[in-house]
């Protein structure tokens, strides 16, 4: 379908400013255009703040939320996140609107890792952080009131790499069990050869460009690419890798990565979705606040995690689902 009208706008007015050059002023920008998209926040059950350790005893924030309504339910499934941010940007306060909303549509715990970031920490450190934050959920599930037995990883974009990434540690590993791996528009494979990258690799947000200065930042050089845990298209066999859903975004240069893990899950006869985002691009987790468009990629993760969990959630999700219109937005609460 075309690019979403409010996006083309959106893209117009972008193309007319220029781009900061040093990493800071990146990061900076980053934090305050992602935030000016994403619309109200909307208000969960709760949120609370834990610190884990990293295998390297680095201190490590875990950010949890609980959906609106799930407060007193008992053990909920539970959902292991990783932001995006090409590897070296974003931060857990920039997604805390889109964590929020991700909970109320999927009625699970939230989880959002504060991995340490590229270049400061390149490959494996941010993986192996998500990595080391998995363990600490799953071996503190009676803790947090989560059902180990349904815990999902979850990311975007860089973060669905991680994502990812840990589904195949974790298999490589011995624990800890995923049920689930929901990765939306996720970096794939070090290699920009896809039709997608030729045709939206320029003029639709995420540039080939960007991604380039992403994996510069990230890898300590070109052979870590192709790692699985980098690249995890090239894994070698996905024999044990727990059932997938992939969303991806129609004009969106990672289209492709996407839509071939999918498939390379199912050769392997690993049960995996892949959905096209109509009219979508790049980083539209964030984009609540610019168009109703934006509301699929919370449905569709509401409808796989249903699936892939059980039924018993799904009324609740349903009637929360109906109170947030497409496009609605409802009040900020205070975390807590």
């Amino acid at each position: 379908m075309p690019l979403d009208p409010h996006i083309n706008a959106f893209l117009t007015r972008l193309s007319s400013t220029s781009a900061p050059l040093v990493l800071d002023e990146i990061r900076a920008a980053t934090e305050i255009g992602l935030r000016a998209l994403q619309g109200e926040a909307e208000t969960v059950a709760a949120v609370t703040e834990h610190e884990a350790r990293s295998a390297d005893g680095n201190p490590l924030r875990i950010r949890a939320y609980t959906p609106e309504g799930r407060g007193e339910s008992g053990a909920l499934p539970a959902i292991v996140f990783a932001h995006g941010g090409g590897w070296f940007q974003c931060s857990l306060d920039l997604y805390d609107n889109p964590c929020r909303a991700l909970a109320n549509a999927t009625q699970c715990k939230v989880f959002s890792v504060d991995y340490r970031l590229a270049p400061e920490n390149k490959f494996p450190v941010p993986v192996e952080d998500v990595y080391d934050g998995l363990q600490w959920v799953a071996g503190n599930a009676a803790m947090l009131g989560i059902d180990a037995s349904r815990l999902a990883v979850c990311g975007d974009s860089a973060g669905g790499n991680l994502a990812a990434a840990v589904a195949i540690m974790a298999r490589d590993r011995g624990g800890p069990a995923i049920a689930h791996q929901l990765l939306f528009y996720p970096v794939m494979d070090y290699a920009f050869s896809t039709q997608s990258y030729q045709t939206y690799g320029r003029n639709f947000f995420l540039t080939e460009e960007i991604m380039r200065y992403c994996w510069f930042t990230y890898l300590l050089n070109e052979a870590d690419g192709a790692s699985p845990y980098a690249s995890p298209l090239r894994v070698r066999t996905t024999a044990g890798l727990p059932p997938a859903t992939v969303l991806v975004s129609e004009y969106d240069p990672l289209r492709d990565e996407g839509e071939a893990y999918a498939q390379r899950l199912r050769d392997g006869g690993v049960t995996a979705h892949d959905h096209r985002l109509p009219g979508m691009v790049h980083a539209c987790i964030h984009m609540l606040g610019l168009t109703p468009a934006a509301r699929r990629l919370f449905d569709l993760a509401g409808q796989a995690m249903h699936a892939a969990f059980g039924e018993r959630d799904a009324s609740v999700a349903t009637a929360r689902r109906a109170a947030a219109l497409p496009g609605r937005s409802v009040p900020l609460n205070a975390p807590g």
